[in-house]
């Protein structure tokens, strides 16, 4: 879906307009629905958002509209999206669109920039031929079926910047990383959204990219979540969203992770994948 910003205004591209306080237009502005994904699970409601003559499109999310769960807590949805928001920047990551929360129309919610000129195919693709030396560049995932009948296979690339989204969704315990939850922009960079299924003090890590697993941590990726573990000022943040039992566990997947030194695998087991993956 694409939005057209009035005169002045940001669109939905990130970073488009850097002297803009994104957030606090998304926090304090004047929010008017346009729209609603119909695809999503939860109500997903496409939105414009205007404060002192700048306004973009944005995503809001409210509580009132989430579907309850069996094995997440009832109206948790929003307040683990803005978690995973928190911990991106904290990280100095920046993988999240900017996230807040604030009332809306429907109640209080989690409401988050829209970013447009995103291109899957840079991220994910189908290979229709084994991998070659041309195509050692994408991780191979899951054996597909065409629709002319023919045998593919679903492969992520297997750059730096799924990589850095790969650990990502190892400390938040991702249990919902769809192909369609990644935005590669124009840039070469790759955001991901879609973050409400996080930080359950069980295993749930379900994702695309186990193209990662069992890689070595460099030492700047074991400083950076040196840094989140000692972090008291996100460990604040994180304790205002998440329970007790789930601010511990996302201590001791870090942990886990500095111990072993290497990227999460599905030990041994089929390499657990949301569905559909894209």
């Amino acid at each position: 879906m694409n939005e057209t910003a009035g005169p002045g205004a940001p669109t939905g591209s990130a970073d488009e307009v850097a002297t803009v306080d994104v957030e606090r237009v998304l926090r304090e502005g004047e929010l008017t629905v346009e729209g609603r994904l119909t695809e999503a699970s939860n109500a997903t409601l496409y939105c414009r958002v205007e404060l002192d003559g700048v306004g973009f499109p944005c995503v809001y999310k409210p509580v009132a509209g989430e579907r309850p769960l069996h094995d997440f807590p009832d109206g948790t949805l929003a307040a683990r999206e803005l978690a995973a928001y928190a911990v991106s920047e904290a990280a100095g990551w920046h993988l999240v669109p900017r996230t807040v929360e604030r009332d809306g129309p429907f109640g209080r919610g989690m409401c988050q920039q829209w970013i447009e000129e995103t291109d899957l195919s840079a991220a994910v693709t189908v290979l229709t031929d084994p991998p070659t030396d041309v195509t050692r560049q994408w991780c191979p995932i899951l054996a597909v079926q065409l629709s002319d009948g023919s045998d593919g296979l679903l492969a992520h690339h297997g750059g730096p910047e799924l990589r850095r989204i790969a650990l990502f969704d190892a400390i938040v315990n991702n249990a919902d990383r769809k192909g369609g939850h990644l935005l590669p922009l124009p840039d070469g960079r790759v955001l991901g959204i879609d973050h409400g299924l996080t930080f359950h003090a069980e295993d749930k890590l379900r994702t695309l990219l186990w193209g990662f697993a069992d890689e070595p941590l460099s030492e700047q990726e074991r400083g950076e979540l040196g840094r989140l573990r000692e972090d008291a000022g996100l460990a604040g943040q994180l304790a205002a969203l998440l329970s007790p039992g789930e601010l511990e566990a996302f201590r001791e997947r870090i942990d886990q992770l500095l111990a072993e030194g290497v990227l999460p695998g599905p030990d041994g087991r089929m390499r657990p994948v949301p569905w559909p993956p894209i």
